[in-house]
């Protein structure tokens, strides 16, 4: 059976790092899907699409998410890391205290993963660019929303600790127990 393993944490904790460290391993990884949309949206006129379109961004965001989600599935790969879960769509609209369609936390609950490894908020890594505007102050409030999104959803977050990108991969595939 394929494990489906989600990095979460807000903005600048360091998951993508880890993930691309992950494809140098060799493990089998889903890009996360905002920066596509953002860019996407960008080249269509649309500057910071989260904030003028909340709603539809989110949707795509979903969309994005689910998309990869099911196609893990059709994978021979017996791990499969995701930067960022489904459920972190629905945690950002909560943050936003934007309403939402009830088919969002449906897909949550029907889209599972097998383990959620989460990134704490981390003042000396976190930086922004064109794509990631939020503070570290924000980063902070919007892991508050994450973390609860998914224990709400019956997942145990695996903390990752503070360390170099190779100490908290390391920790990470030890949590799994596949080297």
């Amino acid at each position: 059976m394929q494990e489906k393993i989600v990095l979460i944490g807000g903005p600048g904790t360091g998951k993508t790092t880890i993930i691309n460290e992950l494809i140098k391993r060799d493990f089998y990884c889903m890009p996360e899907v905002s920066r596509e949309v953002i860019l996407k949206a960008k080249k269509e006129g649309i500057d910071q699409l989260f904030l003028t379109e909340p709603l539809l961004f989110s949707k795509m965001l979903l969309e994005g998410r689910e998309e990869q989600y099911f196609k893990s599935a059709n994978l021979k790969e017996k791990i499969v890391f995701f930067d960022r879960g489904i459920p972190d769509v629905h945690a950002y609209m909560n943050y936003f205290e934007t309403e939402y369609p009830s088919y969002f936390l449906e897909k949550s609950n029907e889209c599972k993963y097998s383990k959620i490894f989460h990134f704490s908020p981390w003042e000396e890594i976190h930086t922004t660019d064109n794509e990631r505007y939020e503070t570290f102050e924000e980063s902070v409030k919007i892991d508050t929303f994450l973390i609860d999104a998914y224990t709400e959803l019956g997942y145990n977050l695996i903390n990752v600790p503070f360390g170099s990108v190779k100490e908290r991969t390391d920790f990470i595939i030890k949590s799994l127990s596949c080297e």
